[in-house]
């Protein structure tokens, strides 16, 4: 080894050494978080809440940290960080406390309340994001910008390449355009009606209705369909189709499944399409007041109508606007003009299965999260922020939102987010799209629920439960599992009746969603509690 080589060795050998000396120091979290504990989402929240309330003054907010699972408490001192850390969380000290950013969201509310804007706290910066749409120019952004620059270190804005805009839509947007809601809503769409035709539904319908009534759908007549073959299976849509008007031995045919029938009566799910007053919404979460079914959707929703519909046509009214709340918030409480309405406490996932509701809870910044709607189907994301207000112009500013990067566009508006089994909002409007993202917000539930009397995920077989005894399976609009899952086994034939059911308009809600139950089987009905994504982090 000649000399050159030695020094260079050398060299490499006092690097390394330096770095053995640096690299602890460098990767030292200044947090300390070597210690800290993991947590599932409800239980970081339960320590939060407790955590806050001690530390009073001292907390500056929290967030979970979804990677790591792990809480960070925010902290303006040592002392408190250390009573943080002894409980097991992460404590980060920050400059600004809780006060200096409530005081900069005031000032922004009474200097820079302009088109465009919204903000919220975000504790993981520890600063007041401001995000600007692209209509705030010329003088919008001077005015936005002098207040801003007076609260730097505090606050921080950005700029989004969209608009911010409510997300209602027009009726004319079927349900399904961007691939969401279900490809088999538009009229006529693959044939859905000949193809129920094809399965034997209408030579079939009367055994499907042996099943009596709609609670009886997802006892006796699974057995019928199990036993009737292709033709029963086909028939199950037929009987959700008429299960609003009383029993489905009057289906009569595919038919009365393409038309949709008086399923919509029955209640919808989440995330299913509604009409009025030439507005398309989604549904958000089904409820119960005073033992009465009704639903929550947005409040700018429930401004556009008094009355909303399961179609285009306004054939099927499905109730009728109690309370509506626009712009101070966004929520609106609609009760079924059918008292006798079993509507289950659901959500569409938009490919023939339902995600059970059972409660509701406040979000929380890093709490994953899932969204349902008429337009986009299911998308998930991420809550960035809490307590924020948006400026949609015109006069509408709404405060107290959810902030999130779940995507959503015109016709999402009312939808239901969620976290496994729990009800998190209601979609209220942003910016982008679902194909280049962008920013929403939504109406908290639990702020909606409060304010309406209602109740969420009752589980009485009423407006909240729909579950079939013996776990035979949800009663998508009250119709039950008719056919229990047999319908697979007849080449498809109950998603063609199901489908047919969609294809005359019923959006979603109807005849639609009883064929989707019948390919879900009993087996998936009766588990549709844990059908879940792991958004949330185990939020059961």
């Amino acid at each position: 080894m000649n000399k050159r080589t030695l020094a260079i060795s050398g060299a490499a050998v006092a690097a390394l050494g330096a770095a053995a000396i640096l690299l602890p120091n460098a990767n030292a979290n200044p947090d300390e978080t070597s210690g800290a504990k993991t947590f599932s989402s409800p239980v970081a929240v339960k320590l939060a809440r407790s955590l806050a309330a001690d530390l009073g003054d001292n907390g500056a907010g929290w967030y979970y940290d979804n990677a790591n699972r792990q809480l960070v408490m925010n902290v303006v001192d040592e002392d408190s960080a250390e009573g943080v850390r002894a409980k097991g969380a992460v404590a980060k000290i920050v400059t600004n406390s809780m006060e200096d950013l409530k005081a900069a969201t005031k000032t922004l509310s009474s200097d820079a309340s302009v088109p465009g804007t919204a903000w919220s706290i975000d504790p993981v910066t520890n600063k007041v994001q401001v995000t600007a749409d692209r209509t705030v120019t010329g003088a919008k952004w001077a005015t936005l910008t002098k207040a801003t620059d007076q609260m730097e270190g505090t606050v921080s804005v950005k700029r989004s390449q969209g608009e911010f805009k409510k997300f209602d839509g027009e009726e004319a947007a079927q349900p399904g355009d961007n691939g969401g809601a279900g490809a088999g809503d538009a009229a006529g769409d693959a044939g859905a009606g000949d193809a129920a035709g094809d399965a034997g539904a209408g030579d079939a319908a009367g055994d499907a209705g042996a099943a009596g009534g709609a609670d009886d759908a997802g006892a006796g007549g699974a057995g019928d369909a199990g036993a009737g073959g292709a033709g029963d299976a086909g028939a199950g849509g037929a009987a959700g189709g008429e299960q609003g008007a009383g029993g489905a031995g009057d289906a009569g045919g595919a038919g009365d499944a393409g038309g949709g029938g008086d399923a919509a009566a029955g209640g919808l799910d989440g995330g299913d399409a509604i009409f009025g007053g030439g507005a398309r919404c989604s549904l958000g979460f089904n409820v119960s007041v005073d033992g009465a079914p009704g639903f929550l959707t947005a409040g700018h929703c429930g401004n556009a109508s008094q009355t909303w519909t399961s179609d285009e046509a306004g054939a099927q009214q499905v109730g009728t606007v109690q309370d509506s709340q626009f712009p101070a918030s966004d929520f609106a409480l609609v009760m079924y003009d059918d008292a006798t309405t079993q509507a289950s406490s659901t959500v569409d996932l938009q490919d023939g299965s339902t995600q059970e509701i059972g409660r509701a809870v406040e979000a929380s910044v890093g709490l994953k999260v899932q969204r349902s709607g008429s337009t986009t189907g299911v998308t998930d994301g991420t809550v960035t922020g809490l307590n924020a207000t948006v400026n949609y112009g015109n006069g509408d500013i709404v405060n107290g939102l959810i902030q999130t990067d779940v995507c959503a566009e015109p016709g999402d508006s009312g939808g239901a987010m969620f976290a496994e089994d729990a009800a998190v909002g209601l979609t209220s409007g942003g910016s982008g799209d679902c194909t280049q993202g962008g920013e929403t917000f939504f109406q908290p539930v639990t702020g909606a629920l409060e304010a309406t009397g209602a109740v969420i995920g009752a589980g009485d077989g009423g407006a909240g439960g729909g579950d079939a005894a013996g776990g035979a399976g949800d009663a998508a609009g009250g119709a039950g599992d008719a056919a229990g899952g047999a319908g697979d086994a007849a080449g498809g034939a109950g998603d063609a009746a199901g489908g047919a059911g969609d294809a005359a308009g019923a959006g979603n809600a109807g005849a639609g969603d009883a064929g989707d139950a019948g390919n879900a089987g009993a087996g998936a009905a009766a588990g549709a509690g844990d059908t879940g994504s792991d958004a949330g982090q185990g939020l059961n």
